[in-house]
């Protein structure tokens, strides 16, 4: 009897950190500790191993069983160490090759008759592993798939606790089992929004317009109107015309779905996700949090696609101003007394309102009764500081019968031709800023649009000038325009902003007003 060692992964947030898995085997009465910050989940892994082993048919010694969990200081959370914990037991008791335990990571939950159960978070945990040098890493059967994502590291899929036994060179008969498969299905929203197209859309050329701009240079968008107006319409079509997610985007997103609990499938994500929480949502379902283990909210499993909030002022105000950081930063931190876990939250926001408590203030044949102070308290509910993050804030009419008669006359775009302006555009940017650590208009800081090569003269910013000075937008409304001016002029093929294009996005970004 000795000490038994072998490696798995803690995932904090979307980092994970290698834990090397200590067994040791010694005299005394029968027990089991379990000692290096476990949370509950984790601390009841004693009962899981046991039972599991001795259904196994790998029976664990009737001894003394000490199990550390190094570093001891970092914390543990969830059930993915069952499989670490039961194979350097049996390595310490001498059942399997020590050698090939310690240069396996091994991440998986046990079941009580020994099947190994899928565990979320594996892709991230993998990707921890490969990026800790270690290439080989054992996974239940229904996470192989998903495991396999990560280039250069072998994936060994086991069923239970007995075939990863025998694999590691245990004397053990193989016995069939039926292995358990992952839960869910690889289809989300983004793939429901594929079959959403622009040519839906009658009317509100102005929004279409806006909401191309909004793809091309990942602008957050405001929509205000009226009932029926097409606000959640426009807003469901966002998606579908931004580009395929870069092979390191599909693998965050990918990251960030598994880690979930969401299934990942046989592939990469490549389309960018839409998230639509409830106007009930907290503050913990909107970033993230947990009292254990931290979970990814709504705005982080929006990285890279869209964040659509209906409804915006029924939401609760501090849930709104959580986002107001992440909507600079691009990133998300949870702190909480033992850690701070880290998630991306480079999203694009996209929010809807009506005018009124009752919604119908500037609605066709509608009579609104609210009182003036009525609407303001309404609209006020969403922060000035949030709606100055707001690049694009437009005012969405009802469509009339005689735009609907027109409507039928000429083709209208259609989500695949708007794609491809906008990844036309994105490429334009690209190549402009390919010198810089951006790839996106909204990406680039103000000073560097004002200075240098990229600052416009003053005839072309001169209406932003005027409307500094007179107090109708900030000085960080000022950066957001010229961002927004450079997607107009990528949008329209031309290498620099015009005076045309500086007063576009001046009106769009007060088209509320």
């Amino acid at each position: 009897m000795g000490v038994g060692r072998t490696l798995s992964v803690a995932l904090l947030g979307l980092t994970g950190a290698v834990v090397e898995v200590e067994s040791d085997i010694s005299a005394g009465l029968p027990g089991f500790v379990l000692i290096g910050l476990p949370d509950t989940a984790l601390g009841e892994a004693k009962d899981r191993v046991r039972s599991a082993a001795s259904n196994s048919g790998c029976a664990l010694p009737s001894h003394k069983l000490t199990v550390n969990l190094s570093p001891a200081a970092l914390p543990k959370h969830g059930s993915g160490f069952d499989l670490a914990i039961a194979v350097s037991i049996l390595a310490a008791a001498g059942s399997v090759h020590a050698e090939s335990v310690e240069r396996v990571v091994h991440v998986g939950e046990l079941g009580l008759d020994g099947r190994l159960r899928p565990v979320n978070g594996v892709l991230p945990a993998v990707l921890a592993a490969s990026r800790a040098g270690h290439r080989v890493v054992m996974v239940p059967t229904g996470n192989a798939d998903e495991a396999s994502l990560v280039p250069d590291v072998r994936v060994v899929p086991v069923a239970s606790l007995r075939d990863a036994a025998i694999w590691h060179g245990g004397e053990y008969q193989p016995v069939p089992v039926e292995p358990i498969e992952r839960v869910g299905t690889p289809e989300g929203h983004e793939a429901a929004a594929e079959h959403l197209d622009l040519t839906d859309i009658v009317g509100n050329e102005e929004a279409i317009g806006a909401l191309l701009a909004a793809a091309a240079g990942a602008h957050h968008v405001f929509l205000l109107g009226p009932p029926g107006a097409g606000k959640t319409m426009l807003a469901s079509r966002l998606p579908g015309l931004l580009p395929d997610l870069e092979p390191a985007e599909a693998l965050e997103v990918s990251s960030i779905r598994s880690l979930a609990g969401l299934a990942v499938g046989s592939s990469l994500v490549t389309r960018p996700p839409l998230e639509s929480p409830h106007h009930t949502a907290t503050a913990a379902a909107m970033v993230g949090g947990g009292s254990g283990q931290i979970r990814p909210g709504a705005a982080v499993r929006a990285t890279h696609g869209v964040l659509f909030l209906d409804e915006a002022p029924e939401f609760s105000m501090a849930v709104l101003d959580c986002l107001r950081q992440p909507l600079e930063s691009g990133r998300i931190s949870i702190h909480r007394a033992s850690a701070v876990a880290h998630f991306p939250g480079r999203f694009q926001l996209v929010m809807a309102a009506n005018p009124c408590p009752c919604g119908q203030y500037g609605a066709q044949d509608a009579s609104c009764m609210c009182p003036p102070n009525a609407r303001r308290r309404y609209l006020a509910r969403i922060s000035g500081p949030l709606l100055d993050r707001i690049d694009i804030q437009l005012g969405v009419r009802q469509v009339t019968a005689a735009q609907l008669a027109l409507s039928t006359d000429g083709p209208r775009m259609s989500t695949a031709d708007g794609r491809a302006r906008v990844t036309a555009a994105r490429a334009a940017a690209r190549e402009r800023l390919r010198a810089t650590p951006w790839t996106l208009n909204s990406q680039v800081p103000g000073s560097w649009l004002r200075n240098g090569t990229a600052a416009l003269g003053g005839r072309a910013t001169a209406a932003l000038d005027r409307a500094l000075e007179r107090g109708g937008i900030t000085m960080r409304g000022y950066d957001r325009v010229l961002r927004l001016s450079w997607t107009l002029a990528d949008l329209d093929g031309e290498g620099r902003p015009s005076p045309d294009h500086v007063g576009r996005a001046l009106f769009l970004r007060r088209a509320m007003s």
